[in-house]
C-alpha cells in the first residue's frame, strides 16, 4: 500500500490517500472503510439526470470524479477489485448528485478516504504499507503421486495447482519426471520471490533434484521443509514451523497460527486464556489481557451469528491496549481466525487465571 498524503479536516476527521498495489492492499481496505466514511476517486458511470432533457447514452459510460457515503463494502478476490457502494455526494457533473454509485477500486487506483479513524484501522494501513517490502512466497508440498502449489497472501493462502500422477519408481520413472517437470512447469511461471518445496519422505529431494538440473532459477529460489502431509494440511505445518518468516517475516497468517495454537492449549489445559465477549469484556477490566485476539468482522458488525452482543467491541479493544494488552486482528478468511469465530469471534491471552 502506498500511503500519498493525509490532512487533518474539521471534527476531527482525516483524509488518507492511498493507492492500493496488491490484493492484499484491497483485503485491508475492506476492513478500513465502513458506513458513514467518504470514500472519492475516478470512476466510469452511465449518466443520470432528474430533467428531461436526459439523453441516451446508449450504454456508453463517461469518465468522472465522484465522492461517495459509503454504504456496503464488498472485497471480490477473484475479480481483484473492492466494491464501496453509496450515495453521490460530490462529483466532477453536478447533475449526478445524490444518485446510488459503486466504486470499484482496483490495484493501483488512488483514492482518498475521509473518516474517523479507528487504532486498529490506522495500523492496517500501516500494516499495509510496510508488508509492500515483503517478498512473495509459494509453497509446494509434494510426495509421491502428486504435488500442490499455494501462495501465500495476507489474506490466508490460494491454492494454485494440484498435479497427480502415478506412483512407484522403476517402470514409472519417466511418469514421474513428468509430475516433476509439470510442477517446475507451474513454479516458474509463479512471480515469487522464494518457495518453500515441503513434504514427507526423500520425494522433495528428487523434485528439487529435477528442478535444479532443469529450472535452475527456480531452484534458486527453493528452501526445503519436512512435513508429514502435502496440500493444506502441508502448508499449515510449513506455517507453523517458522519456515515463511525466513523469507517474509511476521506475515499475518503464521502469527494467527501461532496465537490460535497457543490460545487452544492454554483452553485445554484450563490456564491462562478467556473467550467469548462477556468473559473477555470482564478479562480486559481487570487489566489482565496480555493478548487480545479478534475477528475482524466482529470489529466492523454490531450483529454476530448468535445475534447482537451484549458488549462493545471497539471498548474492549481500547480498555485491553489502555491497560498495556496487545491487540491481534484475524482475518476470517484463514483457518485461525474460523477456529477464533468458533470460539465466539473474541479471545484473550491473560497475564493470570481469572477465576
Amino acid at each position: 500500500m502506498q500511503i500519498k498524503s493525509r490532512e487533518q479536516l474539521e471534527g476531527g476527521r482525516e483524509r488518507v490517500t492511498v493507492v492500493p498495489e496488491s490484493l492484499d492492499d484491497l483485503w485491508h481496505l475492506q476492513y478500513v472503510l465502513e458506513p458513514g466514511d467518504r470514500v472519492a476517486g475516478d470512476t466510469t458511470r452511465r449518466i443520470q439526470r432528474n430533467d428531461d432533457q436526459m439523453r441516451d447514452t446508449g450504454g456508453e459510460r463517461e469518465h468522472m470524479w465522484v465522492a461517495i457515503a459509503v454504504e456496503t463494502v464488498e472485497f471480490h478476490k477473484f475479480a481483484n477489485r473492492l466494491r464501496v457502494g453509496g450515495e453521490i455526494v460530490a462529483c466532477s457533473r453536478e447533475d449526478q448528485l445524490g444518485f446510488h454509485h459503486t466504486l470499484n477500486v482496483e490495484e493501483r487506483e488512488e483514492i482518498s478516504i475521509d473518516k474517523w479513524w479507528k487504532p486498529d484501522q490506522r495500523e492496517r494501513l500501516e500494516e499495509a504499507e510496510e508488508a509492500a517490502e515483503s517478498p512473495d512466497v509459494a509453497i509446494a508440498t509434494v510426495e509421491e503421486g502428486q504435488a500442490h502449489v499455494h501462495t501465500v497472501a495476507q489474506y490466508g493462502t490460494e491454492e494454485r495447482a494440484t498435479i497427480t500422477g502415478p506412483t512407484g519408481k522403476g517402470e514409472y520413472a519417466r511418469e514421474r519426471s513428468e509430475l516433476f517437470a509439470e510442477l517446475a512447469t507451474v513454479l516458474k511461471r509463479l512471480e515469487v520471490d522464494a518457495i518453500i518445496l515441503a513434504g514427507p519422505g526423500f520425494t522433495k529431494q528428487d523434485a528439487y533434484k529435477y528442478v535444479e538440473q532443469n529450472e535452475p532459477e527456480v531452484a534458486d529460489l527453493v528452501t526445503m521443509v519436512d512435513t508429514a502431509s502435502v496440500g493444506d494440511r502441508g502448508v499449515h505445518e510449513v506455517l507453523k514451523r517458522g519456515a515463511v518468516a525466513d523469507v517474509q517475516q511476521e506475515t499475518r497468517i503464521e502469527s494467527e497460527a501461532e496465537d490460535i495454537d497457543e490460545l487452544t492449549r492454554r483452553i485445554a489445559e484450563g490456564a491462562k486464556a478467556a473467550y467469548g465477549p462477556e468473559e473477555v469484556a470482564k478479562a480486559a477490566e481487570y487489566g489482565a489481557i496480555e493478548r487480545l485476539l479478534v475477528l475482524d468482522d466482529r470489529l466492523r458488525q454490531e450483529r454476530g451469528p448468535d445475534g447482537e452482543w451484549t458488549v462493545d467491541v471497539d471498548e474492549i479493544v481500547r480498555t485491553a491496549e489502555q491497560k498495556g494488552g496487545e491487540v491481534t486482528v484475524f482475518s476470517s478468511e484463514f483457518p485461525p481466525g474460523q477456529q477464533l469465530s468458533n470460539l465466539g469471534g473474541i479471545a484473550a491471552l491473560l497475564r493470570y487465571r481469572l477465576e
